[in-house]
């Protein structure tokens, strides 16, 4: 099973992001679930909402204490501490914020965190697509830039079917734009520890 936590503020489509996320791993072949959690429903409010993967009928409900990913599309909630918390030695964090995944470490005291952390500018992208600060596409696309349980083409698929038209198309290239700059990062990164481990072995 794979767990996805999505945290946001209110007025940023985090639970249509997880909406959204199901159904591109739906249309990857997974048995899927999206649960929103609403306290606060006013704009800018921290919101939660969640996503489970699995190949199996998922019988669980309950929030996604443990999850294995984690999407941050307003990098102010670093600070809070509750973005890293429970997440599964190994996971991935992804967060909408032109800083380094050291600045965000920083940020949210997880330093020592066992995790990868990807950054993006999502709401950069997106404002430059769509003209609103709706980073669901390019986070999601982000999602599927750094893992292997949706593909860009669902992502860009199921913007383009709940937004019919001009909105759909602009997520949609708002989603190619951030899946290109986290595949570039991620070789970046990639490159720095074969060169990292390459010195140690001198």
């Amino acid at each position: 099973m794979r767990q996805v936590r999505i945290h946001g503020r209110g007025g940023q489509g985090v639970v249509t992001a997880a909406e959204m996320l199901a159904r591109a791993g739906f249309l990857a072949g997974h048995e899927v679930q999206a649960i929103p959690s609403f306290g606060s429903e006013r704009t800018g409010a921290p919101v939660v909402s969640y996503c489970r993967f699995d190949d199996a009928p998922l019988r669980t409900r309950e929030p996604v204490l443990a999850p294995d990913v984690v999407l941050v599309q307003d990098p102010t909630l670093l600070a809070t501490g509750g973005v890293f918390a429970g997440l599964a030695p190994g996971g991935l964090v992804i967060v909408d914020t032109t800083t380094s995944a050291h600045e965000v470490r920083a940020a949210a005291g997880a330093e020592d965190v066992e995790a990868t952390v990807v950054t993006v500018p999502a709401t950069s992208i997106t404002l430059r697509h769509l003209g609103r600060p709706k980073p669901a596409a390019a986070m999601l696309a982000a999602y599927a830039a750094s893992a292997d349980d949706v593909t860009l083409e669902a992502v860009e698929q199921v913007f383009r079917a709940r937004f019919p038209g001009a909105v759909g198309e602009a997520n949609a290239a708002a989603a190619q734009e951030s899946f290109a700059f986290v595949r570039d990062e991620l070789t970046g990164m990639s490159e720095a520890e074969t060169a990292a481990a390459s010195t140690r072995e001198d």
